[in-house]
């Protein structure tokens, strides 16, 4: 029996024509199917737009309503396939993880680096890749599939801002490659008993990257406008000593207002060790701060939205952040 597929359009490259100024969103997912007639033997797909976005433009109130979309109609599919645009899909991939907990059928979003009606373009394997990938019985939770790469959706981080392979997987595994008609699978990862689904967000949300020299000040001009800061500090990560420790005064100024503090790393790979060197085991010592470890930028962001958005305890916000959900946490 032939699967049944929702596709779910909300614009992006994939989608995108050229205008006077530049690729803008016009196509509709029916549209973007006639160039990709071999997905007809796949499955049956039926197709939403729920908006035409460069993906630039999607906001935390955009994940909200792809969630709703598919909580709305997913006793109805066998799987679920997203286009979307590829500079915020890391971030949207890793929204849905959390809001989309231990689902049996997969999410997969998916999109291009060049617009499906050009004679060049990624974005013909990278929507049958993605059917392809969802119809499969083994495929679950959420994921992005580009390039041939299966990866985690909490896992994925743009890496390229025009090669076809813009994608990678961050101090994890890719879940899977495609090779054709072959899905070849790299880790055991069984279906969770959900789903359950979230569909509250507190944005409130805001990362710091440190600059050899930055004004501690930024942090006090922050603090009416944020709920919770993520601290990208250097290598294994630690806060400036400066004259006067100014980091510190700081810090101590945005926790005693009873807000959460996250410390995370600039480097890419491998993740932040706190307790390594000087600069970062004395300010973990002296503040009740998290950790984000091997965690990606986009998972730690989307991952604080959701816990704020979902729990007002902070001892429920603590112990949710260091739950691993769809691979997101490894060192913990």
């Amino acid at each position: 029996m032939m699967k049944n597929i929702l596709l779910i359009a909300t614009g992006g490259t994939i989608a995108s024509r050229s205008t006077s100024n530049g690729l803008t969103p016009q196509l509709g997912p029916g549209e973007i199917l006639e160039y990709v007639p071999s997905v007809q033997r796949l499955c049956h797909v039926d197709c939403i737009q729920l908006f035409n976005l460069d993906s630039t433009n999607i906001l935390p109130k955009h994940w909200e309503a792809m969630v709703k979309a598919i909580e709305e109609r997913y006793d109805r599919y066998d799987g679920f396939v997203i286009l979307h645009g590829t500079d915020t899909m890391a971030y949207t991939s890793a929204a849905l993880s959390y809001m989309i907990q231990s689902s049996p059928k997969p999410v997969v979003l998916t999109g291009a680096q060049r617009p499906i009606d050009k004679e060049i373009t990624d974005a013909k394997m990278n929507l049958r890749d993605s059917i392809l990938y969802a119809c499969d019985d083994d495929s679950h939770d959420v994921v992005i599939v580009f390039q041939g790469h299966v990866i985690a959706g909490t896992r994925a981080r743009k890496i390229r801002s025009k090669s076809f392979n813009a994608f990678s997987s961050i101090n994890f595994p890719d879940v899977a490659v495609i090779s054709g008609e072959r899905i070849i699978r790299y880790i055991e990862w069984k279906a969770g008993n959900g789903p359950r689904f979230y569909t509250r967000l507190n944005p409130r949300v805001f990362t710091l990257k440190l600059v050899p020299g930055m004004d501690a000040g930024v942090i006090h001009y922050l603090m009416p406008y944020y709920d919770a800061l993520i601290i990208e500090s250097f290598g294994v990560g630690g806060i400036p000593c400066y004259e006067g420790d100014v980091y510190m005064k700081a810090l101590e100024e945005w926790t005693g207002s009873k807000k959460l503090l996250v410390m995370t790393t600039q480097v890419p790979n491998e993740g932040s060790d706190m307790v390594i060197y000087n600069v970062g085991s004395r300010v973990k010592r002296r503040f009740d701060l998290l950790e984000a470890y091997d965690m990606t930028p986009e998972a730690t962001v989307t991952k604080l939205m959701w816990l704020l958005g979902t729990y007002s305890d902070d001892n429920e916000i603590k112990k949710g952040f260091y739950t691993r959900i769809n691979h997101d946490l490894m060192t913990v």
